[in-house]
């Protein structure tokens, strides 16, 4: 979703639309008064940060319902700036630490814990719940964005990955349906490579997406990143439990089987999400565990795009599948009443089919077509804990390379990717115990 999401331009289009405030410096009396009266009644303008891609039909459709927002409110002005979410993150972090956060931001699920941490995040649990609508927004969305009690953070998308294959392959190969779990994926991989000379399978060995692939995985296996303990913090207790070593080791076992039984392309060890999205739409392979934007996508390929159909991911003990809930930060607002009017505007029913008709985080909204399919999945979402995860997913990263590049053996790199979770909540503050 990132793909279709990032822009370059800084722009604003947000306008006072006939709103005018008043102020000197030089007022006395009754002017001071009258001054003070109309600081009252002026608008507010709220700074909202988006990465929406200006030149697509939903980064016009954003601007336009944005632009509708701020021309139906007489009490508030939306001033709305167009920034990559590269970009984004490391201006957030400036301006939070400056005091000077925005009042509404887009964000990455990635970015929740540490934004969390920071105690940049308005509790929004007492407008949320007084909010007509709370009861539309998937309840597991909800409690993935709730800390100890309180909620902090909207959401503004969701992500849910399901399992996107080509029919016409999987056929050619005399496969009436997509394999169910691992072993049938891994035993089917030849045959389908003999029939139609293309492997059966996708991934992202690194970049960005390759953890989010990898926790859905390792959920599959009934392991868990990081779990919260007694006094409040996390720790990862791979090494204080054999069976969950043992599980996790597995998880790596089946990234190596995908590279030696050919179920995946010897060259997919190293690729980010550009490859594995456009080698999917190229029908380059039959299978791969993907979100709704490849939809958009298919003007790449459409005749080959035509066979495209979705089912649930592949699964080791359960079923399991990444949920991506892109959060809609709310910031400690000097206007937390209009901020929160206008959050729950860019969650409302209107807004979210106009601009998330296949992605929305409400039950209301994605009843057919596209998304249907994958919005059926989200009782199966999982999500990365509320910790500063950058340390974290930089070591899942490391972990692929270390199984997949280096042949390591798959307990010794779930030895290592356990303690480098820890030393990361270590460093973060944020590891139970310490």
């Amino acid at each position: 979703m990132g793909a279709l999401l990032l822009a370059s331009a800084l722009s604003a289009c947000g306008s006072n639309n006939g709103k005018e405030t008043e102020s000197s410096s030089s007022l006395g009396g009754s002017e001071s008064a009258s001054a003070a009266l109309d600081a009252a009644t002026s608008p507010v303008t709220l700074k909202f940060w988006s990465a929406l891609d200006p030149s697509t039909d939903q980064g016009k459709a954003i601007q336009q319902k944005v632009k509708e927002f701020d021309d139906s409110h007489d009490n508030i002005n939306v001033d709305l700036q167009v920034l990559s979410y590269d970009v984004m993150h490391d201006k957030l972090i400036a301006a939070i630490n400056a005091g000077d956060a925005p009042d509404l931001s887009w964000g990455l699920s990635e970015w929740f814990g540490e934004f969390n941490k920071l105690e940049a995040l308005a509790d929004l649990t007492d407008s949320f719940n007084a909010w007509s609508d709370k009861d539309k927004i998937y309840p597991n969305v909800v409690e993935a964005l709730t800390v100890d009690g309180k909620l902090k953070a909207l959401p503004n998308y969701l992500g849910i990955r399901a399992l996107l294959y080509h029919e016409n392959i999987l056929e050619e190969a005399g496969l009436s349906a997509p394999p169910k779990t691992w072993d049938e994926l891994l035993n089917n991989a030849q045959l389908v490579k003999d029939k139609t000379g293309k492997e059966i399978f996708g991934i992202a060995g690194a970049g960005v997406r390759s953890p989010q692939e990898l926790i859905m995985y390792l959920a599959q296996n009934g392991v868990s990143l990081a779990e919260k303990q007694a006094d409040g913090k996390y720790k990862n207790t791979w090494q204080d439990n054999q069976d969950q070593l043992a599980k996790a080791s597995e998880v790596f076992q089946f990234y190596q089987d995908l590279l030696d039984k050919g179920a995946i392309k010897p060259d997919a060890k190293t690729w980010g999400w550009e490859e594995e999205d456009q080698n999917f739409v190229l029908g380059q392979y039959a299978m791969v565990v993907d979100g709704t934007w490849i939809e958009g996508r298919a003007s790449e390929n459409p005749e080959g795009m035509k066979d495209v159909k979705i089912a649930p991911p592949i699964y080791k003990g359960s079923p399991a599948t990444f949920m991506e809930i892109a959060p809609l930060f709310v910031y400690k607002s000097k206007h937390p009443q209009e901020a929160f009017e206008f959050a729950s505007f860019l969650m409302g029913a209107d807004y979210q089919k106009a601009v998330n008709p296949s992605a929305a985080p409400r039950t209301d909204v994605v009843d057919g077509g596209w998304g249907k399919d994958f919005m059926a999945l989200a009782s199966q979402g999982v999500v990365f804990p509320p910790v500063s995860l950058g340390g974290i997913t930089q070591a899942m990263e490391d972990s692929l390379a270390r199984v997949m590049l280096k042949k390591e053996k798959p307990e010794d790199v779930a030895k290592q990717l356990s303690a480098a979770i820890n030393d990361s909540l270590k460093n973060s503050g944020e590891l139970s115990g310490s």
